[in-house]
């Protein structure tokens, strides 16, 4: 998005906006120079939040253009910005379903039989992660000895409909992170340590598939905890946002009839602002619970050190 914004050449293409980023379809397009007003970076502002819902941005790149759109004062600064995103009215691509099905995310899609991506896990005085994109096999074999791992499945396939996960932790800790949904069962045996069965109990959903937790722990633990995928989260605050600049539109068109030109461009204004921190705002509180987490993980590693493992 930087190189699209030309910072004192002579090269008039780059700057000029197109068709699609003028103030209106009938009026011609804008020169550069020309100053752009409120209600054309909230144009482009909600251009860049359609973006996002349909998974054409990622957070952090819709960030970054937002902050760009409210701070950008000539339409040459504006026009960069959504560039690369379709104009109202276009239709994008068909994507072929017959070749390439897109995935829903049902849980039958996830439960994808054969044998798992990976197996087993050894950490030895180190650690071990297995997250993100892979496959569980039916059983999943792991040993922590004066050191820890992570499993995460929220992300993952499952070889099967119930998978086993066998956790065998000595002076050394793991942590098993299951999405919602998932039905846990915990039967691990703990001698001067422990399992984790706070998420027992919880009825998993139609379909879903069923993770026990097996194995052993002695001077040391296995947790068990239900997350949802960063993406997830974000995807919820942006409809809770979203609803929120909905009631607010609502709200203005019941009272637009008992307000001036100036006080409705007044309001437009003062709600951009207000969105715009409470997006800042958000995303303080996400690296706040990442330094939360990591913090946590200092004190676990700590504990160990001075518990002698």
């Amino acid at each position: 998005m930087t190189d699209a914004v030309s910072s004192g050449g002579s090269d008039d293409r780059r700057l000029t906006p197109r068709a699609s980023d003028s103030p209106t379809p009938e009026s011609p397009v804008p020169t550069p120079e020309l100053r752009a007003s409120d209600a054309d970076r909230e144009r482009v502002a909600e251009v860049l939040r359609d973006a996002l819902a349909e998974g054409r941005l990622d957070m952090e790149e819709f960030e970054e253009r937002l902050e760009a759109t409210y701070t950008a004062r000539t339409y040459g600064e504006l026009a960069p910005i959504t560039r690369d995103l379709p104009a109202a009215g276009v239709t994008a691509p068909a994507v072929s379903l017959v070749k390439e099905p897109a995935e829903t995310g049902a849980w039958a899609e996830r439960i994808v039989g054969g044998g798992g991506s990976s197996s087993w896990a050894v950490a030895v005085m180190s650690g071990f992660q297995r997250k993100g994109r892979w496959t569980v096999p039916k059983q999943f074999n792991s040993f922590a000895f004066w050191g820890g791992g992570e499993i995460d499945l929220r992300e993952a396939s499952f070889a099967d409909r119930e998978v086993e996960i066998n956790c065998i932790a000595i002076m050394g800790g793991m942590n098993v992170i299951v999405p919602p949904g998932v039905e846990v069962i915990v039967r691990g045996i703990g001698i001067m340590g422990g399992f984790d069965h706070r998420e027992e109990g919880v009825p998993g959903e139609p379909g879903a598939p069923r993770v026990i937790v097996n194995g052993f722990a002695f001077w040391g633990g296995v947790g068990v905890e239900r997350k949802l995928t960063r993406a997830e989260r974000q995807r919820l605050k942006e409809e809770r946002r979203q609803e929120k600049l909905d009631r607010r539109a609502a709200r203005k068109e019941l009272n637009a009839s008992g307000r001036d030109e100036r006080q409705e461009q007044y309001e437009s204004h003062r709600e951009m602002l207000e969105a715009h921190r409470e997006l800042r705002r958000e995303r303080y509180e996400e690296r706040r619970e990442i330094q939360r987490e990591r913090r946590e993980a200092r004190r676990e590693e700590r504990d160990r050190r001075r518990n002698g493992y």
